[in-house]
């Protein structure tokens, strides 16, 4: 069963989030004069844009056609970032952490479980083969 969940995508997908990253903080950077929302939102749209075609092609060689593959990919997207900070907030509310350190492991741990149900909804449903 490990061997169906860890394979040589999981790297692939990782290196894509980072070019993903770099693409995303340099095109606010540059388009910093358009007004931060303006700015952040044409930066995110295209780190999705770019994620999407190499998620697509390069990590998980789907098939599937190109609007239900971007339809479950937006769905993915949707539910991993609405998902993740409340469960990593509801976890680490139980411990005895002050409250700044529990925003902060909050956001860490919504980032890392954010990246996990991205990664598993577009491996096994936006890209599933």
């Amino acid at each position: 069963m490990a061997k169906k969940l860890i394979d040589k995508s999981i790297p692939r997908f990782l290196l894509v989030g980072v070019g993903n990253t770099l693409l995303s903080m340099v095109l606010m950077f540059l388009l910093e004069g358009l007004g931060y929302w303006p700015s952040t939102a044409i930066a995110y749209v295209a780190g999705a844009v770019m994620s999407f075609f190499l998620n697509r092609h390069f990590t998980f060689q789907s098939e599937e056609t190109l609007l239900r593959s971007a339809v479950k990919f937006a769905v993915c997207y949707v539910v991993a970032y609405a998902l993740a900070q409340p469960i990593a907030g509801w976890v680490l509310g139980r411990t005895a952490l002050s409250p700044l350190w529990q925003e902060r492991l909050t956001k860490l741990g919504g980032m890392a479980l954010y990246t996990a149900l991205n990664y598993f909804g577009q491996r096994f449903f936006a890209f599933k083969r």
